[in-house]
């Protein structure tokens, strides 16, 4: 009797040209490498294996798996009920702001330690500077106003070693504040990322994973698992995503020599109308917004910088390093 095999998936043309994730997930590959992802894997009623990606255990062993065979981690783990990326979409997010700096760079995207980057918010997963490193060998700094998220990224990198020296981390000591007390006058960021809060309060972030879930699994759910994973400061803040960003905006302004281009995720079309003309307030030279998608999720990202055609060209990705 012939044995039904489950189907491959489509191409997700949506994803980066250069994102290793378009071609969906060889879950034998997978399980191979991780075997606690086995559990996991179901296949769907389009005969196509997959996980549940509304439990949090299943994307974080599929993150796992992921980090494992395309991104040279061999040891990582998050605390319970904190965020749980999912890998192709924030990989995405590092493919495309590569190619914001290949725009001052004579169209080649800028590689090395030399190259680097501010995440504004890093979490307890370290994902962006895991894969930002991995794949462009950059440099990171990761600030967070959570100790524990903090903690938890020093054994990340601890448990990975190659990560030490291109990883850096520092506790913001003052939630109100994005940049103070991070950007000095001597730094010299090519680009700052970040992953903002999107909800004004938990209420609402509630809401929100309760048509995540049922979106997901067709089903009418009153229960919602907040993660996909998520503390507050990950989730939810005064004036959500739209009061954040404002203030990082009007923060960006007091340093706008110490980075090329200051750039942010943006959930909420409806958001952008106001930031554009808070970006108008601040005079900014130049604004981009990058539209990007994964499944039925659709986010952009919004980038500005302070610097004019001549200086961005005249940016330096290598900075000279005195010798005593």
């Amino acid at each position: 009797m012939q044995r039904n095999i489950p189907k491959s998936i489509d191409e997700k043309t949506n994803l980066h040209p250069r994102n290793l994730h378009r071609l969906g997930y060889d879950f034998n590959e997978l399980i191979a490498i991780n075997p606690e992802l086995k559990p996991f894997v179901l296949v769907n009623e389009h005969e196509i294996e997959t996980i549940n990606f509304s439990n949090p255990q299943a994307v974080k062993a599929l993150n796992k798996s992921l980090l494992i065979a395309n991104y040279g981690i061999q040891n990582w783990d998050i605390p319970e009920n904190y965020l749980c990326p999912p890998i192709p979409g924030r990989v995405d997010y590092i493919h495309y702001i590569a190619d914001l700096l290949a725009l001052s760079n004579n169209g080649i995207i800028p590689e090395g330690e030399n190259v680097q980057v501010l995440d504004t918010g890093i979490g307890a997963n370290c994902i962006y500077p895991i894969l930002g490193n991995y794949v462009y060998g950059w440099s990171f700094v990761g600030t967070e106003i959570d100790e524990k998220a903090i903690q938890n990224c020093k054994t990340i990198i601890k448990d990975n070693p190659q990560l030490m020296d291109f990883i850096s981390l520092q506790l913001q000591t003052e939630s109100r504040y994005i940049f103070k007390n991070i950007i000095t006058a001597e730094d010299h960021f090519s680009l700052t990322i970040c992953n903002p809060p999107f909800h004004n309060s938990k209420e609402e972030a509630s809401k929100a994973s309760i048509r995540k879930l049922n979106n997901l699994e067709n089903t009418r759910t009153k229960n919602p698992i907040l993660n996909f994973g998520g503390q507050n400061a990950e989730l939810w803040c005064d004036g959500g995503e739209l009061g954040f960003i404002t203030e990082m905006i009007f923060e960006s302004a007091k340093y706008p020599m110490q980075c090329l281009w200051f750039t942010t995720l943006v959930s909420k079309k409806e958001n952008l109308s106001s930031l554009y003309k808070t970006l108008n307030k601040v005079n900014v030279v130049e604004v981009k917004t990058i539209d990007m998608a994964q499944g039925q999720k659709k986010s952009r990202i919004l980038a500005w910088t302070f610097q004019s055609e001549t200086q961005q060209k005249a940016w330096k990705f290598e900075i000279e390093k005195t010798i005593f």
